[in-house]
């Protein structure tokens, strides 16, 4: 397995003028209108390595979802940030950019991928991202039929820890349910709590492939063959009824204390929601809950 090196990630100080970053730089809301959302991770990505966020809010009344992608493009090189990362990004020819659809972004790949078209900077997409929904006879809408038993996602050489990929609901009267359609990504991919990554792998010399995961499954390659000689940054676009996100740390290698932690409690419950029973400080309480 190739080694992906923890690093904290942060959004980019350069983003959309709607955008306002918590002191953390871990999460971005937008505070007005419905565009001008697009943020850039602060560091470029190293091959495997996921940047995660998780939907924290929502805001009913404006149609579309949120965006995520790749751009070779360093933010702080642009004169000023897009109003959309589509098309005002992808159209540039070097950023890879899809929306985050009902029909999960699933890619079916045959040897002529239909609506398949060949990017101006060589990345081939697989995907449109462009249509907010899809499905039907004969769509993309392939849900996984049983519960993720594995620990790890494995992606080309690499893995990557799934019990950070998934979405959980906040504790409530039906935390157990929508517990299990998180894992089962049968929830819709924009709801809050949804967990939604973007990665690239590297696919021959100076070559690399994106994929986008939703709640710990592959969604496949979005876009193949993109150039990774220019470092490549994850693009978060913070859209329409998308209000506010953050950014979930991944660990790929020892696990720190505080999930050794976690993990030991969460094994000897039944639910999550019996933490409350428990004789732990409420810090830790919660950590074990929300995470």
């Amino acid at each position: 397995m190739e080694p992906v090196n923890d690093q904290f990630l942060e959004f980019h100080p350069i983003h959309g003028v709607n955008i306002r970053l918590d002191h953390s730089g871990t999460q971005a809301t937008r505070v007005e209108s419905f565009a001008n959302g697009v943020c850039f991770s602060k560091d470029p990505l190293k091959p495997g390595e996921i940047f995660l966020i998780e939907i924290e809010d929502k805001e009913l009344g404006w149609c579309g979802h949120l965006r995520v992608g790749l751009t070779s493009r360093d933010p702080r090189s642009l004169e000023a940030v897009p109003e959309y990362s589509i098309p005002d990004l992808t159209d540039s020819g070097d950023s890879w950019v899809f929306a985050i659809t009902r029909n999960h972004n699933k890619i079916i790949e045959s040897e002529e991928a239909p609506g398949a078209e060949d990017g101006a900077a060589g990345g081939r997409r697989l995907g449109g991202g462009e249509a907010e929904d899809g499905g039907g006879e004969g769509g993309t809408n392939m849900k996984p039929k049983t519960f993720f038993t594995d620990t790890h996602l494995y992606i080309e050489n690499f893995r990557i820890p799934r019990d950070k990929l998934v979405g959980r609901s906040r504790p409530g009267r039906f935390s157990h349910i929508l517990d299990d359609l998180y894992k089962t990504n049968a929830l819709p991919p924009m709801a809050r709590r949804s967990r939604i990554g973007v990665l690239f792998v590297p696919k021959g010399p100076e070559l690399g492939d994106m994929h986008i995961v939703i709640n710990g499954e592959d969604m496949g390659a979005s876009a193949k063959g993109i150039p990774t000689i220019q470092p490549l940054y994850a693009v978060v676009d913070v859209f329409a009824a998308t209000k506010c996100v953050r950014i979930v740390q991944v660990e790929y290698g020892f696990a720190s204390l505080q999930t050794l932690c976690r993990k030991a409690i969460q094994k000897h419950i039944v639910h999550r929601m019996a933490i409350d029973w428990l004789a732990l400080p409420e810090a830790l309480k919660h950590y074990c809950k929300y995470e």
